[in-house]
């Protein structure tokens, strides 16, 4: 399986914060049938920078130290970028990395409260830029669960959106268990990933996703998600369902 999104890069972010933890981290990864792993450091989210070319070079290090281990684990670049006004600025600085440095993917970040008002506005600069934003993480997003329609708008814009594995298996709650399963039935998910952050608590839970997925949604939703991952991985075109809009309940229970 492919995961793409991970903080596994020792003392960058809120991830492992010494290298034992992030071996300990890769070889729960391989544990858990992963084999191809994308590390993605927060990047300008009001607590972490990390910049293009400094992530590259973690990424080298810390593959170089997993064959050293000999674990079988391949690391790919990414970064998962806060969205903000002067990303462009960012872009021209190169100081943005995109999914494998491909120029093609980038996984954007959303507040956890709110949709900026530019949001739609980036979504549509990034496109004309050859580059399609991956929103991490919709289903924890405050806004959207109030406005599902809001999201529905993103995706209908041409922005791509991940689920987290943890939302689907009800590590974050009910509720974002519950907008996970709905925005899935109306094709507003693209990808599952964990954003796994440690072995404990915000560990490799893919596996359990995808059974979790096959079982309410059918093998075939689950066969979409892992394709996709795969045919982004190796540099190959998407096939994207078309998304659904989500109507309102005409009952509401008080």
């Amino acid at each position: 399986m492919i995961d793409l999104h991970c903080h596994i890069i020792p003392k960058v972010d809120d991830g492992p914060q010494h290298m034992q933890e992030s071996l300990a981290m890769a070889n729960q990864a391989v544990k858990a049938g992963i084999t191809h792993l994308f590390a993605t450091p927060h990047h300008l989210n009001g607590n972490y920078e990390n910049t293009k070319f400094e992530i590259l070079n973690f990424v080298l290090e810390f593959q170089k130290c997993l064959q050293q281990e000999n674990i079988p684990l391949t690391i790919h670049p990414g970064q998962e970028l806060r969205i903000h006004r002067e990303l462009f600025v960012s872009l021209e600085k190169e100081e943005v990395l995109t999914l494998n440095n491909s120029g093609k993917y980038l996984l954007v970040e959303l507040p956890s409260r709110y949709v900026p008002t530019y949001t739609q506005e980036i979504v549509y600069e990034l496109l004309l830029k050859g580059i399609t934003p991956i929103i991490v993480h919709p289903e924890r997003n405050q806004e959207l669960i109030r406005d599902h329609n809001l999201l529905f708008e993103l995706v209908q814009e041409g922005a791509l959106t991940q689920l987290t594995s943890g939302s689907i298996i009800g590590l974050f709650g009910k509720k974002i268990k519950a907008f996970s399963k709905k925005i899935i039935e109306h094709n507003l998910v693209h990808f599952i990933a964990t954003d796994a952050h440690n072995i404990n608590l915000r560990g490799f839970t893919l596996q359990k996703a995808y059974e979790i997925i096959s079982k309410t949604h059918g093998i075939d939703y689950t066969f979409y998600f892992k394709k996709n991952a795969e045919q982004l991985t190796f540099g190959k075109s998407l096939s994207i369902k078309r998304p659904v809009p989500i109507k309102k309940s005409l009952f509401r229970i008080f």
